[in-house]
Parts: structure tokens; sequence; C-alpha cells
């Protein structure tokens, strides 16, 4: 039997601001139930990286297969690549999840509304399957009586809860989180940490940027230390935090620890 596409496929990757390369040829593969961490100092390229693969960010370079497909690109005239069939850009951004810093929930929808707004208008539920996934997602990341209230009544670590939750029921091939806890005090940053960690457990396919090394060294299968918008080291979590080969990456994890 022939294996599988992986779920994602970064080959190459370039990305420029002006003449700042933020990313240097990155290629990346996610199989299926693979949780890759994606680690670097500040403006090592980590979040750009991410938000490439659904073109939030348009790459000069490269190319981005989901499940096998590839995204279909041109370019602009300034070199940037950006989505040539808008149906297929549309479809595949439904099926990768993005989990943002500072959650992007709708505020003045409430949770359950935030929750059920894309499967219904994407996925074509009706609201009452719409709404019976939500009530289970929302359960499921420990916010069920929380359905009714606004964004704004809910705590950092419950709103991104809810942003998770939003994200699942969508039903992803690829969640990418970047730094899905950096924007929250430290007490609930555990909270959502625990979420995401069942979510590996579960076997999802998740890209993950984040500076909490214990937990990317617990959850990881895949550890990928980028710096000046390239890999610089990638391996096991063991490998990569343990016995680190280049000189920056070993830098990093003795500052960081």
């Amino acid at each position: 039997m022939a294996e599988a596409p992986p779920a994602l496929e970064i080959r190459n990757l370039h990305k420029r601001y002006g003449e700042l390369e933020v990313l240097n040829g990155i290629s990346l593969t996610a199989r299926d139930g693979d949780v890759i961490s994606i680690l670097g100092s500040s403006g090592s390229g980590k979040s750009t990286l991410l938000r490439c693969v659904n073109l939030l960010e348009n790459p000069h370079k490269g190319e981005i297969l989901v499940a096998g497909e590839a995204l279909k690109l041109k370019a602009m005239r300034k070199g940037e690549l950006i989505a040539a069939d808008n149906r297929q850009i549309n479809r595949l951004r439904s099926e990768i999840g993005f989990v943002f810093q500072n959650f992007n929930l709708w505020p003045h929808m409430t949770v359950l509304d935030n929750i059920i707004e894309a499967p219904r208008r994407v996925l074509g539920q009706t609201k009452a399957e719409a709404t019976e996934v939500a009530e289970a997602l929302l359960a499921k990341v420990g916010i069920a009586d929380k359905r009714h209230a606004y964004p704004a009544q809910l705590s950092g670590g419950q709103q991104q809860r809810a942003a998770i939750a939003r994200t699942l029921a969508m039903q992803p091939k690829v969640i990418l989180f970047d730094e899905p806890t950096s924007a929250l005090d430290p007490e609930m940053v555990q909270e959502v940490l625990t979420v995401i960690r069942g979510l590996a457990e579960e076997g999802r396919t998740m890209l993950m940027v984040t500076h909490e090394m214990n937990f990317a060294r617990q959850v990881s299968s895949e550890v990928v230390f980028l710096h000046q918008g390239r890999v610089e080291e990638q391996g096991s979590p063991q490998q990569v935090f343990d016995d680190p080969q280049s000189a920056r990456c070993k830098q990093f994890m003795s500052s960081n620890r």
C-alpha cells in the first residue's frame, strides 16, 4: 500500500521584507500525527513561517502542499506569491487550523456563535449540527459553562481555549499554533497547554511556535530550531535539547533553561 502523502509539506520557502530575508529556504514535512515545535529567538522567522503556510503572509519562493495537494501560486509584480485559485485557497485554509497569539475571537459574538460561524458558512452545517459539535468541543476544552459569554467576559486562558475549540470545529488536517500562550498570564498558560497536550495525545498533526521549552520537549515528535530564517537544527526533542550540534542552538538552549 502506498504511503499517505504528508499532512503538510513546505519546500524551499523564501520570504523577504524589502532587502531583509526573513525566511531563507525552509523545508519542513509534517506527517499525520506529527507534533513539530518551532523554536528560535525573536526575529528568526518562526511566526512568518506559519503565516506563509496559509498565505496570511505571501512568500517569494517555494512550494506548500497540503495532504499532497500543491497550493497553486502566482507571482505578483514585486515577486510575492499569491493564491492563483481562490476556491482552492479557501478550501485549503479550512483544512489548516490557525490558533493566534491573541485569540482573534469576534468580540460582538458569544463564544458559541464564534465557534459555529465558520462550520455553518464554510462546511455548510445546519445550526443544530454546528451547535452540537461546538458544545462538545467547549466541554472538551473545559469551558462549556461559558458558551453564552462574550470574549471580553473571559480570562485570556478561556479565550484561547475558545479559539482552539473554534479551530477544531473546522475539522482541520493540520493545526498551526503561533505562540498560543505568549499573551497569557503565567497562571493561565498551563490550562491552555493541557488542552494542546490532549490534542497531541489524540494524534492531531500540529506545528507550534512556542517559548515553552519543557512543553515542547514533552509533546513534540520533532523540534526545529530556526536562526535568521534558516533551519539551523532539526531532530527529536532529545537530540535538539540535550545534544544540539550547532553552536547557535547550544547557546539558545543554555540561555532558555
